[in-house]
């Protein structure tokens, strides 16, 4: 519930600040953003941090530790015989997400760019991803060692029988899911891919073409993201069943250190650039922190991405420790029927909600920012110098 406010209350605050800023100071008053004569910039700088760091990272960690739960109560009803009196796979998702955390701080080591280099998108993404990649590759070493080390040759999980070495392989297909995700997010936002320079290109015949090819760009950008989870799915349960399927969401969920850090970079570098111009400092430094902002673009993006995959592993891991803990206490469900009337409807119901939520979520939106904009003008209009620089807007309103 505390990530559900977070997420959705630091979004709201967000994007009404945003729409603000850019709306009267921009558009109305026609100054550029992050002025500081706009009563909305140091509101829209705080929104970013609300809503793309604290947000995201109690997403991030109420989908981590659910994760982890979620395992060892699979893990605890896995039938095993090893060193560690059948506690191995309660233990090993704990160890797992230890070492990603250690190894993702590692990672960010390789985050280097030369001073020859010079400072491009290109040159701030792949550095970003050497990072990432980085971190993903020492885990799943690490991972290895763990899985020989601490589980025994067989276990069984509801008439199941697997080996560490199908554990082994579904961790790596978790990692490889998160791995995917990023790759694919990437492509479909960064500058100068197919995805972006269409729209681009339609942006040039008016704003109607551009709404229809990003409309179009967004839809399209869902088919690889799905059909890379489905293949997690059914690859990590053939390898290890229910309990792969788990082990895989937690591999995943190993490097959510290195991911939200990646994350992060997108709202310092945008307020990074706000204090640039706030401060009036050169041209030259407004520049760079632009080319880190467009880069922030993508990594926003890469790390929403992966706490929607993130989120739905950790869900078909909770479902699954869910009906084995029930069937524990007594009751006995082996399977939902599809053809009851009442699970039916209930999927149409579902299928539902996320839209009002999603409808409730853009009418606060909506709302906040005709607030915020009325505020705006309400200050350019009865505070006497804003727009000369001699009268200080009031921030804090």
């Amino acid at each position: 519930s505390i990530a559900l406010f977070a997420r959705v209350g630091g979004g709201i605050y967000t994007k009404a600040a945003d729409v603000g800023a850019d709306l009267v100071g921009k558009v109305e008053a026609g100054i550029p953003e992050d002025d500081p004569r706009n009563p909305a910039t140091i509101a829209d700088n705080v929104g970013d941090n609300v809503g793309d760091v604290a947000g995201m990272g109690a997403d991030l960690f109420g989908s981590y530790v659910a994760t982890v739960l979620a395992t060892m109560v699979l893990g605890q009803e896995t039938k095993s015989v090893d060193e560690f009196g059948g506690l191995a796979p309660i233990l090993l998702p704990m160890l797992i997400a230890g070492v990603g955390i250690l190894f993702s701080i590692v990672g960010t080591l390789f985050v280097r760019i030369s001073d020859s280099a010079g400072v491009n998108t290109t040159n701030v993404q792949k550095a970003l991803n050497m990072g990432n990649w980085g971190s993903i590759v020492l885990t799943a070493l690490a991972c290895i060692g763990l899985v020989y080390y601490i589980l025994p040759e067989t276990m069984t999980l509801r008439n199941f029988e697997f080996t560490k070495w199908g554990v082994l392989g579904a961790i790596a297909v978790g990692l490889a899911v998160g791995t995917l995700m990023s790759i694919i997010t990437e492509y479909y936002t960064a500058i100068g891919k197919r995805p972006v320079s269409s729209i681009v290109r339609q942006s040039g015949t008016g704003h109607a073409t551009n709404v229809i090819g990003g409309l179009a760009v967004g839809m399209e950008s869902t088919f690889l993201p799905i059909l890379v989870l489905a293949a997690g799915i059914w690859g990590s349960y053939e390898c290890a069943g229910l309990y792969g399927v788990a082990i895989a969401a937690a591999g995943m969920m190993a490097t959510t250190a290195m991911q939200l850090a990646i994350d992060a970079f997108g709202p310092i570098a945008d307020n990074a650039g706000g204090i640039a111009e706030m401060s009036e400092l050169p041209k030259e430094v407004r520049e760079k922190t632009d080319v880190l902002d467009a880069v922030g673009n993508t990594t926003a993006a890469t790390g929403k991405g992966f706490a929607i995959a993130s989120a739905a592993l950790t869900a078909l891991a909770l479902f699954a420790a869910y009906v084995g803990v029930i069937n524990h206490n007594g009751f006995v469900l082996e399977g939902i029927d599809i053809y009851k009337a009442t699970v039916l409807a209930s999927l149409f119901v579902g299928g539902m909600v996320p839209f009002i939520f999603s409808s409730l979520a853009i009418r606060a939106v909506g709302e906040a920012a005709m607030a915020m904009v009325e505020e705006v003008r309400r200050q350019f209009k009865n505070i006497p110098g804003i727009m000369e620089g001699t009268g200080k807007p009031e921030y804090d309103k």
